[in-house]
């Protein structure tokens, strides 16, 4: 455990310590020591730092049986803010949570549709504002905005999504200019890397578990959580799952490729495929606007957990190849757990999940050596939004 701090600098040492007291509630400075692998001096100073930048407060003293009592350490909850914002075609999601991860305030409205960045910048600015002064929160106390997206990313702070038709989105700087327009620290990050903190953060999921967290929106994305660390691969894109090949030779996907996880069984294909009965979709009211695959989704989801045969083959399949994309991920990785979450599974996630168990504890290469829990989130539609805020808080304490 002693080893975990070594070689870090003083920015990394105290978001460390600050990471620490959250998981702990309270502890002591000997506590820490023992924890960090580092001298108790070095941990001092350190403490010190943080109590005076006020992210952290002494809490009373330990009890003692006859040595000198231990100052306690917890985290000045409300000392400082972040804000996450999850984007996508459907909807803008914003949660401004407090130090611990705690959400404290949360603003949906809808996403950016066929809209310019400019336009939707500016609304981004004006929701995020209206946030902040709707729970008092100073921007003087928020270490940044984080920003979970679809897409590939790269340095400059950009999402892109290769699309065949391209639109203004495509490679536009989202981070800076955010940044520029907020005067706050913008960071952009993958939304199922998000997820997978979003769940990691609220306690739920221990540092010790090695887990996934499998995202499903329009597409689809695993978060991958090894050690307490996010896994990123070569230029922060790992997690792709959606483009895992599946089928040879099969459909074609957006993305250039065939057979890929999302041209088989994402909610576009099958959205596509209830389209193809003229009945079926006038019996659900489907649009077939391809900006609306969320909500047509959504109607096929709530038919088939209401029992309409027809969708509920739609969804079963798509859940098949899920369940075996997930099991392949769990014989390669050595997983512990896998959490499924996001829009996707708002209505149809118990179909996903029976399918992702069953695939799991009666086919993965270790289920005599180690069982592996398959859960639906808790966070659901928050979570990537809630990450998104993680991401903020860990950028501005570095900062810091």
């Amino acid at each position: 455990m002693g080893a975990r701090f070594a070689g870090r600098s003083a920015a990394e040492t105290g978001r460390g310590i600050v990471d620490l007291v959250r998981s702990s509630e309270v502890i002591s400075r000997v506590e820490l020591a023992e924890l960090s692998g580092l001298t108790e001096a070095s941990i001092s100073r350190t403490v010190k730092r943080l109590l005076e930048d006020g992210l952290l407060v002494e809490v009373g003293q330990s009890e003692t049986t006859g040595g000198k009592p231990r100052r306690l350490l917890a985290l000045n909850t409300n000392g400082r803010y972040a804000v996450g914002l999850s984007v996508d075609e459907a909807q803008l999601t914003y949660a401004l949570t407090n130090l611990r991860g705690e959400v404290v305030g949360r603003l949906v409205s809808r996403g950016i549709g066929t809209d310019t960045p400019a336009v939707v910048v500016r609304r981004m600015v004006r929701e995020t504002t209206r946030l902040l002064r709707e729970h008092e929160v100073d921007a003087g106390d928020v270490l940044g905005i984080g920003v979970a997206i679809a897409g590939r990313l790269d340095l400059r702070g950009a999402a892109m999504r290769a699309l065949r038709d391209t639109t203004d989105w495509e490679q536009f700087a989202l981070g800076p200019a955010l940044e520029e327009a907020l005067g706050l620290p913008a960071t952009l990050e993958h939304d199922y890397v998000c997820a997978a903190l979003g769940e990691f953060w609220v306690g739920r999921i221990p540092a010790s578990s090695d887990f996934v967290c499998f995202y499903a929106a329009t597409g689809f994305g695993a978060g991958i959580m090894l050690g307490g660390e996010i896994y990123r691969g070569s230029s922060g894109n790992a997690g792709e799952v959606g483009h895992v090949v599946l089928q040879a030779g099969g459909p074609e996907c957006w993305c250039g490729s065939r057979g890929c996880l999302e041209a088989v069984a994402g909610p576009r294909t099958v959205v596509r495929k209830a389209l193809a009965s003229r009945a079926l979709a006038r019996r659900l009211s489907l649009t077939g606007d391809p900006d609306a695959v969320r909500a047509d989704f959504a109607l096929v989801a709530r038919a088939a957990a209401a029992g309409d045969a027809a969708c509920e083959q739609l969804v079963e399949e798509s859940a098949g190849y899920v369940g075996a994309t997930l099991l392949s991920l769990t014989n390669a990785l050595d997983l512990d757990r896998i959490v499924l979450s996001g829009p996707a599974f708002a209505d149809a996630g118990e179909y996903y999940l029976r399918a992702t168990q069953s695939a799991v504890s009666e086919l993965s290469f270790m289920r005599q050596v180690h069982p592996v829990t398959v859960e639906l989130s808790t966070l659901q539609m928050q979570s990537s939004a809630i990450g998104a805020a993680t991401v903020a808080l860990d950028g501005g304490l570095a900062a810091r």
